[in-house]
């Protein structure tokens, strides 16, 4: 396999002192957490002080995206480095399948170079709730870690107060499992749930491996649904005072059928007060999490090993708290494809970086900062230059796929482009992100704004053509569907 190396910050970290310990590396992802509702970004409601306080000690950064707004696609794509709709997967698997034995994921390269790389919970893509339920692995990738460790817990099934507020208009239908939003006030503390038993094993780890050189990988679950944490975290969040997305008349008329997200207050049969106690919920599910963030890396500063390690934080992709009357991810609108982004490097100064970039970007990054050689076919830019200048720009726009590899997202400074089919017949987006950003008026078929969406077009054949070349052996269909033989 042919490689590129990248010396720059091993001299800088590593080969100025022989004998210096390599720099570990911390990897945290939260499930389905949309940027705002984190208040290191614009949401002044839903409180997250270790998020917080890690953003003010790293980079963080405004303008990331995933690269497919659901959890499968995105963590095999992210993990493996390379783009979803050219040589990973839609699917929920890991990826393995489609980039083969020889090609390393971004943890695999760190283990398969003498570090301890070990994963909690969920990092490639595991169902909620049933895996967790379960406590099973669910389309893990063993070669990737040299250790796993799943956090069984009850989810839905925990004893407390519960509801269902998708898909029950007069509340009389119990809680269920699956992928709604049930909502469970949770008896007990931390420990009895997934996130607070994936916290605690990571301080352990952390505890254990401090004389090593580690690669750790702690996936936490919350927010994702149900929206279940211990009671004491919804008091912050009484759900009557919680207000709703504006709801504009005709929203969804320029929008295409397409565009209409998979859940949402019509579908979901939610009114206004269910709408209130789902947003409510999450918060409250965004801050157990937050809380175990803060355990990990109060952890990591406790032993004394802050000042080598890089931390990164982020999310899957983001979640609809009923903008547009939508729920839940898949759509690529803003708030479901960008993602919060934090990285902090020791001896780099706190930072805000307004660049587009993407998680495939991740990969290169912090093998770049270990100093590690890895593959030239890597799909990501490294965002190294941008720790040292936040003012440096990686990408001009950032790149989505979603159902099924059909439908794209172009993001630049001043638009969003969002286009279903390759061929554009089942239609288009178009947004201008400075005046609209909430994205409520589709100027795509305004003739006003004809060169605009044709230079997307040519923009976005160009992107397809460029991902699609990267010496994997690949065969499309004509959907522009890639299968590895």
């Amino acid at each position: 396999m042919r490689v590129i190396f990248v010396p720059l910050f091993a001299l800088i970290l590593n080969a100025c002192n022989p004998q210096e310990k390599k720099m570990n590396v911390l990897f945290i992802i939260s499930d389905d957490l949309t940027t705002t509702a984190v208040s290191a970004y614009e949401n002044k409601v839903c409180q997250t002080p270790n998020i917080d306080k890690l953003a003010s000690e790293g980079v963080l950064y405004t303008r990331a995206y995933c690269q497919y707004p659901v959890c499968g696609p995105s963590r095999a794509s992210f993990m493996s480095g390379y783009y979803p709709n050219a040589t990973t997967t839609y699917g929920y698997v890991s990826g393995r399948e489609n980039i083969g034995p020889d090609r390393k994921t971004w943890s695999q390269l760190f283990k398969d170079n003498g570090y301890r790389a070990a994963r909690v919970s969920k990092i490639f893509h595991m169902g909620v709730p049933i895996d967790i339920e379960n406590g099973s692995n669910g389309t893990d990738d063993e070669a990737s870690w040299s250790e796993r460790y799943n956090s069984q817990g009850p989810e839905w099934k925990a004893p407390g107060e519960g509801e269902l507020v998708q898909g029950n208009p007069d509340g009389t239908l119990p809680i269920k499992g699956g992928n709604v939003m049930t909502i469970v006030k949770a008896d007990g503390d931390d420990l009895v749930h997934s996130d607070g038993k994936t916290a605690q094993k990571a301080c352990e780890l952390i505890r254990q491996y401090k004389d090593s050189t580690f690669f750790l990988a702690v996936g936490f679950v919350r927010p994702h649904v149900p929206f279940v944490a211990p009671k004491s975290y919804f008091d912050p969040y009484p759900h009557k005072n919680i207000a709703v997305p504006e709801k504009v008349e005709g929203d969804w008329e320029d929008i295409p059928p397409r565009g209409i997200n998979y859940v949402t207050s019509v579908n979901g049969k939610m009114n206004e007060e269910q709408e209130q106690k789902a947003i409510a919920a999450y918060y409250a599910s965004v801050a157990y999490m937050d809380a175990q963030v803060g355990k990990v890396l109060g952890t990591l500063k406790e032993e004394g090993l802050e000042d080598n390690t890089v931390v990164i934080f982020t999310s899957d992709h983001g979640f609809h708290l009923g903008e547009h009357r939508f729920w839940m991810k898949v759509s690529l609108h803003e708030e479901s494809a960008r993602v919060p982004l934090i990285i902090k490097v020791p001896g780099k100064k706190p930072a805000v970086c307004n660049s587009f970039v993407e998680l495939i970007d991740l990969y290169p990054t912090v093998a770049e900062l270990a100093g590690l050689p890895y593959s030239e076919h890597l799909q990501g830019k490294s965002l190294v230059e941008t720790l040292e200048n936040p003012d440096h720009k990686v990408r001009a726009m950032a790149f989505s796929v979603t159902q099924g590899g059909k439908t794209f997202l172009l993001r630049n400074e001043n638009w969003a482009y969002i286009q279903y089919n390759e061929d554009a017949s089942a239609g288009i987006e178009l947004f201008d992100m400075k005046k609209d950003p909430k994205q409520y008026t589709n100027l795509a078929q305004d003739p006003e704004y004809a060169r605009i969406v044709a230079d997307f077009q040519k923009k976005l054949k160009a992107k397809l053509a460029e991902i699609r070349t990267n010496d994997l052996e690949i065969e499309y269909s004509p959907e522009g569907q890639a299968h590895r033989y």
